[in-house]
């Protein structure tokens, strides 16, 4: 089911539908919220890396950083993930990392995490 909810989630944000990205990947992490899981945070990550492109998309820039700060926090749990989705995870991270280093709002140094 992930798998196909990452292809959906990947889909949505090329076709600029961010919020339903964000849907796609809530279906897999709501039901697993409150677990301490790095997958399940890493998956909140992503689903706010959907959000932070939304804000921008509505103008609300300031709050598109606070979110896509977050993101930042969750995607580096990826390292500590030890699942079968690994590297359907990294291929993730990799997306949006390109995705946020194309917007100026968003620029970062990948290697330092640091918003410009």
């Amino acid at each position: 089911m992930i798998e196909q909810k990452i292809k959906e989630f990947v889909t949505s944000i090329e076709q600029h539908k961010f919020y339903e990205a964000h849907e796609a990947l809530e279906e897999v992490w709501f039901p697993k919220r409150f677990e301490k899981d790095p997958e399940v945070q890493f998956l909140k990550g992503c689903i706010n890396a959907a959000v932070s492109f939304e804000l921008i998309k509505r103008g609300r820039i300031p709050q598109s950083k606070r979110v896509w700060a977050n993101y930042l926090k969750y995607r580096q749990l990826i390292y500590k993930i030890d699942s079968k989705h690994y590297n359907s995870y990294h291929n993730l991270v990799r997306y949006l990392d390109s995705k946020g280093i194309s917007i100026p709002y968003l620029q970062m140094d990948i290697h330092t995490d640091k918003q410009n």
